[in-house]
């Protein structure tokens, strides 16, 4: 596992190259447009705003940033701020929309992804698949900058903390007509959330690996999410524990088991007990858990997912972010410690 011995002065390194392209046709990319709609509406969305705030301004590459010390599991409370703002002579990728069919689905489903600059068929890339809040889609991540994703997954690898990867943000919502079926917070309203793992794997998942050169199976691909995203990656993950190498929930909401919040009662996807891996089942390396300790959405959910996995003998990471609410304070924290974490293996 990658340790940080010290975050101020690290040199710049070019990221690693994963594995190597073959002799067939390169794949084409699907078509897609650079212009990104902003989400819709989103009680969920760490930073909602009508406008886009405006691009960091450039630093150079060694500003020192002091950095608390990492935990005993290897994780930071908080992602050092040198890797939010955007460095002289570092590249960084940018969010483009793209389409695939669903057959789950029976319709066209959108996707942002964001590929490594420099991004070549000749090589084979990881890929990390990050998902959204409750009535969000895949825009919600892609238009706002606040977030400062780019920022941090560049610096990240110009610091060779992880390696080249692609980034894809899919639409959750699974639902087959949505314009019968939408959000809300109703146990019917929830369905098309559940249905979204079964979508990922049989339907996304082979549309990227066909589209993008990458690094296929589960030794290439990780899955992470915030808030509704953070829950529907532990279900995923129970769904489909031997399809991903690294997971990360990110204030999972409520609605995994049955419990009531603010806003609904939840049926559950699983009853407790159902929350298990089978023996023998190949897990991923890591499952990390966090939230913050002023979360005011999702409150002590997550907490409560850390003590069922305990109960239940699913190993991963527990921690919690000092003072952050639902907000880009955490994601930018689960974010920074997955990619600290994540070692991928290239195909032979």
């Amino acid at each position: 596992m990658k340790k940080i011995m010290t975050i101020v002065g690290v040199v710049a390194l070019a990221a690693a190259c994963v594995g190597c392209g073959n002799n067939e046709e390169p794949k084409k990319p699907a078509e897609t447009t650079t212009a990104v709609p902003s989400p819709t509406g989103i009680p969920d969305t760490a930073t909602p705003t009508s406008e886009v705030p405006a691009t960091p301004t450039e630093v150079p590459t060694n500003t020192p940033t002091p950095t608390p010390a990492p935990d005993e599991n290897g994780m930071y409370a908080k992602c050092p701020s040198n890797y939010l703002v955007k460095r002289a002579g570092v590249e960084y990728g940018s969010f483009v929309h793209g389409t695939y069919y669903s057959e789950y689905c029976g319709r066209e489903r959108g996707y942002t992804v964001m590929l490594p600059p420099g991004y070549t068929e000749e090589k084979k890339y990881p890929v990390i698949y990050l998902l959204h809040g409750i009535f969000g889609d895949e825009n919600s991540f892609a238009s706002d900058a606040s977030n400062q994703i780019p920022a941090l997954i560049g610096n990240m690898i110009a610091d060779g903390l992880c390696e080249e990867f692609i980034l894809v943000c899919p639409a959750m919502f699974a639902a087959s007509d949505e314009t019968v079926q939408a959000p809300g917070f109703t146990g019917e309203a929830m369905v098309p959330y559940d249905r979204f793992p079964k979508e990922l794997v049989d339907c996304l998942i082979p549309h990227i690996d066909a589209t993008y050169s990458t690094i296929t199976g589960r030794d290439g691909t990780a899955i992470a999410g915030f808030s509704m995203g953070g829950r529907e990656t532990l279900y995923t993950l129970l769904q489909y524990p031997d399809r991903f190498c690294y997971v990360c929930a990110i204030a999972p909401a409520p609605g995994l088991v049955p419990g009531v919040d603010m806003y609904m009662t939840h049926p559950g996807s699983l009853q407790e007990d159902e929350v298990r891996i089978a023996e023998g089942t190949k897990v991923p390396e890591k499952v990390i858990i966090c939230c913050g300790t002023s979360d005011s959405v999702v409150g002590k959910f997550p907490k409560s997912y850390h003590e069922l996995f305990e109960k239940n003998g699913i190993a991963h990471i527990w921690y919690e972010v000092p003072g952050a609410d639902h907000d880009n304070t955490t994601i930018r924290s689960g974010l920074f410690n997955l990619l600290n974490t994540v070692e991928f293996t290239a195909e032979e």
